[in-house]
């Protein structure tokens, strides 16, 4: 498919958090309005990363098709514009089989990006990325978060503290452009063409002090359900602490107690304390799209209303029960 063309055949989003339940929902909605899913997350493209990923069972991936799942190998590279490419391969598929693709996931980034196109290049200033990893190295990234925030609040939101990728990316780009990224990012909007014209997006949201006993509950159902040893396993294989993959939530944190930096309790602690700040990383990207459509997760009926709605008006040939 050319990444320019229109989509006119009806696409279905349904985003939100971590642990609100998108992925119960989404099970649902598929089997009731005959989608596939096309997972909008960064982790789970990888292969031998289930738990701490939270992917869905190999029996509910057989009941209702899924797609970029498993689909690279922890030590490859994986990124925005290679999930614009394959997501978009999968849309297209899943419209010849005459089915709705529902997106569906917790990268906002990755849904951004196909929903508005990459933005520009801006480009690359080697010497003062050395500059600004001295820094990191002298001054630390706390201290490089707080300058962030000073110049590009926006962009600060966004970013976590422990994100030194992106954290000195958006120092560059500042001090090379004059301009913050957030900005850059804002005029790309600006200038986005709609790729999609048959589009509904969903969000769901909840009490916050709801969706944080949902974070505890499955920070303790990971911990219960083989996240060490999936983490063991992992290392047996050759694969490094130090990968992109294995710095992410969870797989951080085990690593850590493997090597007898923290114990047991301190691991679970810090596991769910970090996956808040995620989910409200989360929630800031997912507030910034103006097209969302926002349900609380436990007004299902006002869900299915609303898609049936959507249908109805949008693609008249297709009539569900």
């Amino acid at each position: 498919m050319n990444e320019s063309q229109n989509i006119t055949g009806p696409v279905l989003v349904l985003v939100g958090p971590t642990a609100i339940g998108k992925t119960e929902l989404s099970l649902t909605l598929a089997e009731r309005f005959h989608c596939e899913i096309v997972s909008v997350d960064s982790m789970q493209v990888y292969r031998f990363m289930d738990v701490g990923t939270a992917k869905v069972s190999i029996e509910e991936r057989v009941r209702i098709p899924h797609h970029l799942i498993d689909i690279v190998a922890p030590d490859e590279e994986y990124d925005a514009a290679t999930f614009v490419r394959d997501a978009l391969a999968a849309i297209d598929q899943i419209h010849g089989r005459g089915r709705v693709p529902l997106l569906t996931g917790g990268t906002g980034l990755y849904l951004r990006a196909l929903l508005d196109g990459l933005s520009a290049e801006i480009g690359q200033f080697p010497e003062l990325r050395e500059q600004l990893q001295l820094r990191l190295l002298t001054d630390g990234r706390d201290k490089l978060h707080e300058e962030l925030s000073r110049y590009d609040r926006i962009s600060a939101e966004r970013i976590n503290t422990n994100d030194t990728h992106r954290l000195l990316r958006a120092l560059e780009i500042y001090q090379a452009t004059g301009k913050p990224w957030s900005e850059h990012i804002r005029e790309h909007q600006n200038q986005k063409t709609r790729r999609f014209s048959n589009i509904l997006q969903i969000g769901l949201t909840c009490d916050r002090d709801l969706l944080y006993q949902r974070i505890d509950m499955r920070t303790r159902l990971m911990l219960n359900s083989g996240l060490e040893q999936e983490v063991r396993g992992l290392l047996a294989r050759g694969y490094s602490p130090q990968l992109k993959s294995m710095g992410a939530i969870g797989y951080r944190h085990m690593n850590n107690y493997l090597q007898g930096i923290w114990d047991m309790s301190e691991t679970e602690r810090l596991l769910a304390r970090d996956t808040r700040r995620y989910a409200k990383r989360q929630h800031t990207w997912f507030a910034a799209n103006p097209d969302l459509e926002w349900f609380d997760v436990q007004d299902r009926a006002g869900v299915l209303e609303r898609i049936n709605g959507w249908i109805a008006g949008k693609e008249p040939a297709l009539k569900y029960i």
